[in-house]
């Protein structure tokens, strides 16, 4: 029980981390975009990265070793659903993830260089798809807690 609860809290601080960096990048995206923030945004990013891993190996080390067990997570849809709207959200971060590295480039290279407004929106817009699929995660988390449709 004692172990139950502690991975079902660090699976939900990790959750949290997640989407407040994706908030944080949504954020920092709206502004102009210099050399610092740039760079703020390259760190957003990479605990952005961090935190994705952290909610899945705590995730599977909740469904593996929680009360429940892996029969009764691995054995119906909702957390195929879950998996595979995390594996969506993280093919729709590579290209944002590239794009800051870019920049952080081309910036290294030329201070005076400036972010195209264009390229900075669609980065934005990708983001935001980000944000809302991770908003369907805990529709199919409730689903499966509550063991819904099974």
């Amino acid at each position: 029980m004692v172990l139950d609860a502690v991975l079902a809290y660090l699976h939900f601080a990790a959750i949290f981390t997640l989407f407040g960096y994706m908030v944080a990048e949504a954020v920092m995206l709206r502004g102009t975009l210099d050399e610092e923030r740039v760079r703020r945004l390259g760190r957003i990013d990479l605990i952005y990265f961090g935190a994705a891993m952290a909610v899945l190996v705590t995730g599977f080390l909740r469904a593996c070793f929680g009360v429940k067990g892996p029969d009764y997570y691995f054995s119906w849809w909702p957390v195929y659903a879950k998996l595979g709207t995390f594996i969506l959200i993280a093919l729709v971060s590579v290209g944002p993830t590239l794009a800051f590295i870019r920049w952080r480039r081309m910036l290294e290279r030329d201070p005076a260089w400036k972010v195209p407004p264009e390229e900075q929106k669609k980065m934005r817009r990708f983001v935001m798809i980000e944000l809302h699929l991770a908003a369907l995660v805990p529709v199919f988390a409730v689903i499966m807690t509550r063991g819904i449709g099974r």
